[in-house]
């Protein structure tokens, strides 16, 4: 077995139109590591409004992988940690020195014959608890949400996020806190305690608002709050756990386990939620986790981008005692999303299943081949592209 990295193909994918359940990630980029041998791994970096950045960066994490040995996950990563000046506070080095790690799991998976998650620690949970997300384009109304969360419920989802804020930024208004107290009521309504509900708040609060907020939320009983703050305010987040009483989570931008042990042990979050995609990758995924485990916190991993990342987080969700709950899209996604792995993970009745396949699974080449792109993903100058389309306006 030769197990050197021989070529590397960094592909942008896409389509024209912006995607509405996740338009930050209406364009993907993966890496296609092929070694010595024949055997290719995929992994899979986040773009959010930094897809030509990103790619870049991607092609300087390949002048460290390029002719390295792809089972020596931690010397390589090492490597780049040493060389790029910025990786601690680089969402772009970040990003794409994570899609570089998972695709070596891939690798290693396939040139082993098992499924990445008996590698690092072997099975725990069995099945895979899922939350809906991206399903609520154009909801404003508490009635739009309603409506849209009964067929949420038809395809067996228990707990479903969301963000009720509207266009409100930064401050909050009346009427902004009446609506989306509107939008929780309508939910336990109709619902009772049936379906468990995931605030979103997008990091787009400063400290008085996201107060104000959370105490007029808590009465309906959320599932978590998810940055409730700007997070360049996150030095504020013990304050704002004096005021709730239902638990805080975050962490897709927080960029590897060295800044999450600081969350973690000055208490500054309840929940943890690394994304792998930019925070290292798998290895330094179960690191987190471990960490946060030692502090008896639980992990529900960020996931909002394709199905390469969700079948890389879906192995480690399997190996950890501190798992919580798995975001998706899937169902929500376009077709060429949703068909881009022939094979690794099933989504069924609100809960995931690996399917056992080497690595993280088989990649559809068809489908990469038939939907690359360039350039920046679309923009829109009416809503930022970290909403859900259609949701970032008032009630009128």
């Amino acid at each position: 077995m030769n197990s050197t990295i021989k070529n590397i193909e960094i592909i942008e994918m896409g389509e024209k139109s912006r995607e509405t359940s996740s338009p930050w990630s209406s364009t993907i980029l993966l890496v296609k590591l092929t070694s010595a041998d024949g055997l290719v791994g995929y992994g899979e970096a986040p773009t959010t409004l930094m897809t030509l950045p990103v790619y870049e960066s991607m092609k300087e994490v390949a002048r460290i992988f390029n002719g390295r040995d792809f089972f020596d996950v931690e010397k390589n990563v090492f490597d780049f940690y040493r060389n790029s000046f910025y990786l601690p506070v680089s969402m772009e080095a970040t990003s794409a020195l994570s899609a570089f790690e998972i695709a070596s799991w891939d690798l290693i998976g396939k040139s082993l014959g098992a499924p990445v998650y008996k590698l690092i620690g072997g099975k725990v949970n069995d099945s895979i608890r899922a939350y809906a997300n991206g399903w609520y384009d154009a909801c404003v109304t508490p009635e739009d949400f309603v409506e849209k969360a009964k067929n949420v419920r038809k395809m067996g989802f228990t707990a479903v996020k969301f963000d009720p804020f509207g266009d409100n930024y930064d401050s909050i208004s009346n009427s902004g806190i009446e609506n989306a107290r509107n939008i929780l009521k309508a939910l336990r309504d109709e619902f009772g305690d049936s379906l468990d509900l995931l605030i979103e708040y997008h990091g787009r609060f400063s400290k008085l608002a996201a107060i104000k907020a959370g105490m007029a939320l808590e009465e309906y009983h959320p599932f978590f709050y998810e940055e409730p703050l700007h997070p360049d305010l996150d030095h504020d987040l013990f304050d704002l756990k004096s005021y709730f009483r239902v638990p805080i989570a975050l962490g897709e931008r927080v960029l590897n386990k060295k800044i999450f042990s600081r969350f973690i042990s000055q208490k500054l979050v309840d929940i943890i939620q690394p994304d792998i995609t930019n925070s290292g990758g798998i290895l330094e995924g179960k690191k987190i986790a471990a960490i946060a485990d030692g502090f008896g916190i639980p992990v529900a991993f960020h996931n909002a981008f394709g199905p390469i990342q969700t079948a890389a987080t879906l192995n480690v969700d399997y190996t950890l005692t501190n798992f919580l709950i798995q975001e998706s899209f899937e169902m929500f996604w376009p077709d060429w999303k949703k068909n881009l792995l022939s094979s690794g993970y099933k989504l069924e009745n609100g809960y995931f299943k690996l399917t056992g396949d080497p690595g993280i699974g088989k990649v559809n080449e068809k489908i990469v081949d038939g939907y690359k792109v360039s350039g920046m993903e679309p923009f829109s100058d009416t809503e930022p592209p970290w909403v859900v389309s259609g949701t970032f306006r008032k009630n009128l």
